[in-house]
């Protein structure tokens, strides 16, 4: 599968705003590996306006070695500024 880094580094010269055929050229102009073609060639036909979007449109995390759990636990663990302090601790 195809990484996020992997992605912008192959999208890294295109000019934005950007379609998905401008995506998918340059990514090949740039020598992308297949993984990273398929997943711009599926993207939907739309104008993005950076690479993070593309990314995110192809499905790609910005940080897949966090898991849902861990990311469960983070939200937990944050700190909530609208909530009185006696009802942090709920």
């Amino acid at each position: 599968m195809a990484s996020y880094a992997e992605v912008l580094q192959y999208l890294s010269s295109l000019d934005y705003p950007a379609g998905k055929n401008d995506v998918v050229r340059e990514a090949e102009r740039e020598g992308a590996p297949p993984d990273v073609l398929k997943a711009l060639r599926a993207l939907p036909p739309v104008d993005y306006a950076n690479g993070t979007e593309v990314a995110r449109s192809a499905g790609i995390e910005a940080a897949p070695e966090v898991g849902p759990a861990q990311r469960a636990a983070q939200a937990r663990d944050k700190q909530h500024s609208r909530v009185s302090q006696h009802l942090r601790g709920i």
